[in-house]
């Protein structure tokens, strides 16, 4: 997705002429020369390659940049972490990586196209069925029942591999009619009618909204996974790749997050 926002020609005047007014303020005159100052020190475009469960957080964490930093274009590629982790190696032009798993970044650093990840937040799994619950899910064991149509994501996919590690700990066997690529595509599975239940992402499930009903899976037997976010040494605009990665670190980050339902990190 390309999310464009144009300069705000009035604020930047009015933000021009109260530094250059006198006031009785030193530190209040000086904040504002420093915030205008960063603010046109960062310009150009930049290619964020970002795991499919924060397409929504991350929709909305780049109009808030462009809004901060007026000039500059975030263009967003969203898909599998284990998907993107491959592009960058196979030299795809990208500036950040945000990976919904740390072993898929690990091989992004470990092959030297970035360094110094960060931890963003964090994600549990829940089990999303159609509203009207054609299979009368109720709990986590009903997906291990015969006849039950359920979706996951690809083994080598981080939702997939949470999955099974929640699997394992309730020490089940489930026999998935459908295996995708991602987490979007295995809510889809579930919005379209076609499975009795997926299990996502608990962000998924916020974020798909009345679309698909939530059944809760016990934190005893729950999974969790990390998500690092690093520039890309590659990138062509250093500079406004790190803002963006310092922008998802920073509390107005961290807020826009929580409200989709991620946890600390």
């Amino acid at each position: 997705m390309r999310i464009r926002l144009g300069l705000l020609a009035a604020s930047v005047a009015a933000t021009t002429l109260l530094a250059g007014c006198g006031s009785t303020n030193d530190t209040s005159s000086s904040s504002s020369s420093t915030a205008a100052s960063s603010s046109e020190q960062l310009s150009g475009e930049i290619n964020v390659l970002a795991a499919a469960s924060l397409t929504d957080s991350f929709q909305t964490l780049g109009k808030q940049f462009q809004e901060a930093h007026p000039g500059t274009t975030v263009t967003f590629s969203f898909g599998a972490s284990s998907t993107l982790a491959t592009q960058i190696s196979q030299g795809a032009p990208a500036d950040v990586f945000a990976s919904a798993s740390v072993k898929n970044m690990d091989s992004v650093v470990a092959a030297g196209d970035a360094a110094d990840p960060k931890n963003f937040a964090k994600n549990v799994m829940e089990i999303a069925v159609p509203v009207a619950n054609p299979g009368k899910i109720t709990q986590l064991s009903d997906l291990a029942k015969p006849g039950v149509k359920v979706a996951l994501c690809q083994a080598e996919v981080p939702c997939g591999t949470v999955a099974k590690k929640v699997f394992e700990n309730a020490k089940l066997t489930v026999k998935p009619v459908t295996e995708e690529a991602d987490v979007k595509a295995t809510l889809a599975k579930v919005t379209l009618g076609e499975v009795d239940a997926g299990v996502v992402y608990v962000t998924d499930v916020k974020a798909a909204g009345d679309k698909v009903k939530g059944i809760a899976i016990p934190a005893d037997v729950n999974a969790s996974t990390a998500y690092p976010i690093a520039a890309l040494k590659e990138s062509k605009n250093a500079a406004l790749a790190q803002a963006f990665v310092d922008y998802v670190l920073s509390a107005d980050g961290t807020t826009v997050l929580k409200d989709a339902g991620f946890e600390a990190p």
